[in-house]
This record gives C-alpha cells, structure tokens and sequence, in this order.
C-alpha cells in the first residue's frame, strides 16, 4: 500500500470517528502533497510523499520552538498533536547511536578526512536518512565526526 493509498485510509478513519485533529493534518498533507504535484506537473512516488511530510514536520517543530519561547501552550499542544499523527506516517526514526554509526560507514565509504568533505558525506547520506532523521541532527553529527 502507498503512502498516498494510506493517507486516504487515514482520512476515512477519521472522519468515522470524528478525530478532528487527525483529519485536518491528513487533509493538509494531502493538500500539500497535491499543490507539489501541480507544481512538478508529475504524479509523486512514496519518496516524494515522504519529502512532503519531512518538510511539513520540520516546520512542526520549528513552530513548536517558537510558540514555547512564545509562552503559547496551547498551540504547542496542538502542534504536538500534528506532529505526532504526522510522524506516524513516516517511516521508523533513526535513533542518535544508528544516524552516528551510518555516518561513521559512509565517511569510510567516502574517505572523508575533513571537514572540507563534508558536502561529499552530506550528498550520500541524505538518500539513506530522508524521513528517517532530521537534517539538522544528521548534519551536526557528521561535522562532529569529520572534527
């Protein structure tokens, strides 16, 4: 089943048991999902579904930062909330240890010495961690590695 077949399943489920919350975030990464379609004028495949939700729970994130230092508890939650059905939809996360231990294999692969090579480490690992692992935390992990 597809990630797309998925999120319509999601959206059924959820309009039968009147979960308001997970039904508006299933209808905005459909929505979002179909915008990135008319913009690339092609139909996207489960990677490109998985690039729409990375990015939709990136800026979960950030918003959840925001309305924290905001003193905004109530939004926070319900951003968490996003969060977590978004995740859902992703495939499992990369613990810290598991994003350390491919990045020290892909270092190897590459023969990375620098931190100079970082662009090299980032280009290969980037199609191994999409939607597993947050850029960020995959990107300071390999400077801190290359050091």
């Amino acid at each position: 089943m597809t990630l797309k077949e998925q999120l319509d399943t999601a959206m059924k489920q959820a309009m039968k048991a009147r979960d308001d919350l997970r039904l508006s975030a299933v209808r905005m990464v459909r929505s979002t999902i179909k915008n990135r379609e008319i913009e690339q004028q092609r139909e996207l495949d489960d990677q490109g579904v998985i690039e729409v939700i990375s990015s939709m729970v990136k800026q979960r994130r950030e918003s959840i930062r925001l309305y924290g230092e905001g003193n905004r508890p109530d939004l926070v939650a319900k951003e968490e909330a996003e969060l977590a059905v978004l995740l859902g939809f992703l495939p499992a996360q990369l613990t810290g240890d598991e994003i350390a231990e491919l990045v020290a294999k892909v270092i190897g692969e590459t023969e990375a010495h620098g931190i100079k090579d970082m662009g090299r480490v980032m280009k290969a690992l980037t199609p191994l961690t999409a939607g597993r692992a947050d850029g960020k935390t995959v990107s300071d992990t390999v400077r801190r590695l290359l050091s």
